[in-house]
């Protein structure tokens, strides 16, 4: 079941080589030989004739035109996302000497779409493309910020505890996502997903002011400590602010 969309499954995996690894975009689970296809096709041909041109290659995804505007839309605004990101990812990773990366909410969950890796021996692991409960993380705090308050409700009696600081109520988390909103930045001083990262994140936004992901910079907390945090976060700001700008977002006020 891939939420409410009727995916030929059997199909999609069929049209592709067996040598074709699976991968997951949004909801929906793939190979990755259409994926590639589809970002190659947008540079092309632009995202209109890309998703058309796929389709035709495609074939089980000309009887499901919704299910396949949806997620070729979905790829390349994440494509487009992490391209116009980068540079100021650079900038916040050379300020700050720390890892750096990009994630968007799906669900409960946030997920890494890019990286800059700090040249810190010691330093924050995690991959792109792997998941994180967003409740526990630095990105996930900030795009929850985002998001209406009712939002926080899907977390109810789902509250793992994976380190001794992780939250576990609702009630913390609403508390977590008040000062969040509050600072305009979220912070996690002490790992609550993984033990001794600590964060500092902020959300970025799209040009009609809705969340499109979050910038964020971990690193181990025997080295950043809750002054350093406090010093770096103007700086996740700034990067949060100028990708919300190149995506068309302008600050109202």
């Amino acid at each position: 079941d891939y939420g409410h969309h009727p995916v030929e499954i059997r199909a999609v995996l069929g049209a592709a080589r067996s040598k074709d690894s699976i991968i997951r975009v949004g909801h929906i689970h793939l190979y990755s030989a259409a994926w590639e296809a589809l970002k190659r096709e947008a540079r092309a041909l632009g995202p209109l004739r890309a998703i058309s041109t796929v389709a035709g290659k495609w074939g089980p995804f000309n009887r499901q035109a919704p299910v396949l505007w949806e997620w070729g839309s979905h790829v390349i605004r994440r494509m487009d996302l992490t391209q116009i990101a980068r540079p100021a990812m650079i900038r916040l990773a050379e300020q700050t000497g720390e890892t750096v990366h990009l994630s968007v909410l799906d669900g409960s969950d946030v997920v890494y779409l890019d990286k800059i890796e700090s040249a810190h021996h010691i330093r924050a692991h995690t991959s792109v493309g792997s998941r994180a409960p967003a409740y526990t993380v630095a990105t996930g705090k900030a795009m929850l910020a985002q998001m209406p308050d009712d939002y926080i409700d899907r977390f109810e009696g789902r509250m793992e505890r994976y380190t001794d600081t992780t939250r576990t109520s609702i009630a913390e988390l609403r508390e977590d996502i008040r000062l969040t909103r509050e600072q305009g930045h979220a912070m996690v001083p002490e790992g609550e997903w993984r033990e001794g990262i600590a964060a500092c994140a902020c959300a970025i936004l799209n040009r009609t002011g809705d969340l499109a992901g979050a910038i964020g910079m971990s690193g181990p907390d025997l080295r950043i400590k809750r002054k350093q945090l406090k010093e770096i976060a103007p700086l996740v700001m700034d990067a949060a602010r100028a990708i919300s700008t190149a995506l068309g977002y302008a600050q109202r006020g």
